[in-house]
């Protein structure tokens, strides 16, 4: 019996002594996301040069899996490979947003995940962390996901502590990670913690990626400055996002409604979610970041533009609402012109009123 395991893993894991490494994919899979398990893992090599991992491919029924474009991908082996693993990576899939809507896993699904054998490291990229969820993998740990999915996350997994402004989570060998190039962050931080810096930046030279990333989701989160709806306290939030650039008191807005301020607090919170102060900071982080993207401006400038009036404030806001500092920001961001001499966007002092955004 154990000559007939030794076979069977050697089937899937041609290579003795190196870390085995099955990445488990599922009909709708993101291509991108199971060539970056293959891509890095397959490029981290010792001193000697000798390859430190073998990756092998898996699905619960060996075929054709249908992925989310015009391609399907042909799949040798079936979930039997999950048990020779040490460790087991689980990709995304459209299935994510609709076979898995009710939080649960279907029992051909269950049964290949119990083949993982216990101690094995456990990993997904962007939706995948729902899969780990409904197998009870991620039960009292630290999980992310990809940050538009975050609140179907909590609804059907309210338990779980769900961090969506991280690029990927490392919970005692259970990992998740965020959209689909946060998976390339999250298996460099694997090969780190198995083999150290030294391999792990090769591996990210030699994919021309960067080592490790600044901050985190957060700065890929567009926030839309709503349009005033009809309320108590409508006006003044219309008013106060027309003169960010200056210092605002919460008495001049709660005079805007001719409200005493602790009504204008109270009404404020109830119908934008937040105290006017988190209100108008927010506003003004988003005024920061356009003024960041669409304009050459000094960050002293756009500090003092969007009402923080010092680029040290500006930076402390950044970076607590973004985890980067503003620089690191516009240097990810930054809007190329679209033609040779094109103008320069000029501050008005004022922000411009932003359209809501759509996936």
């Amino acid at each position: 019996m154990a000559r007939l395991c030794e076979d069977r893993a050697m089937a899937f894991f041609p290579h003795p002594g190196r870390h085995r490494v099955a990445v488990f994919v599922r009909h709708g899979l993101l291509p991108m996301e199971m060539g970056i398990v293959h891509r890095l893992f397959g490029q981290a090599v010792s001193a000697e040069g000798e390859p430190l991992y073998t990756v092998t491919t898996c699905t619960l029924t060996p075929g054709a899996v249908r992925t989310d474009t015009d391609v399907t991908v042909n799949v040798e082996h079936g979930p039997q490979a999950l048990a020779e693993a040490d460790t087991v990576i689980l990709p995304g899939s459209d299935e994510d947003y609709d076979g898995l809507c009710a939080g649960d896993l279907d029992a051909p699904l269950a049964e290949a995940l119990a083949l993982i054998r216990p101690g094995t490291r456990i990993a997904s990229i962007c939706t995948g962390s729902f899969v780990l969820a409904a197998a009870g993998f991620l039960d009292g740990r630290r999980a992310t996901t990809h940050w538009k999915s975050s609140d179907l996350f909590r609804k059907l997994h309210p338990d779980i502590e769900l961090d969506p402004d991280v690029l990927y989570t490392d919970d005692d060998n259970v990992l998740t990670s965020a959209g689909v190039a946060s998976g390339i962050d999250l298996c460099l931080h694997m090969i780190r913690c198995d083999h150290g810096a030294a391999v792990a930046n090769e591996v990210a030279r030699g994919t021309v990626v960067s080592p490790h990333r600044d901050g985190g989701q957060a700065q890929f989160i567009r926030r839309p400055v709503p349009e005033p709806q009809i309320s108590s306290t409508g006006a003044a939030r219309a008013w106060a996002l027309r003169h960010l650039h200056r210092p605002l008191s919460l008495r001049e807005m709660a005079a805007r409604e001719s409200m005493s301020v602790r009504t204008f607090t109270r009404r404020f919170r109830e119908e934008a979610g937040l105290s006017p102060g988190q209100w108008l900071t927010q506003q003004r982080v988003e005024h920061a970041r356009r003024l960041l993207e669409e304009s050459e401006l000094p960050v002293d400038r756009v500090a003092a533009d969007a009402g923080f009036g010092t680029a040290s404030s500006l930076r402390q806001h950044f970076q607590s609402a973004l985890g980067v500092s503003p620089s690191a920001y516009r240097s990810t961001f930054r809007c190329p012109r679209e033609r040779e001499g094109a103008p320069r966007a000029q501050s008005t002092g004022r922000p411009r009123t932003s359209r809501p955004y759509r996936s």
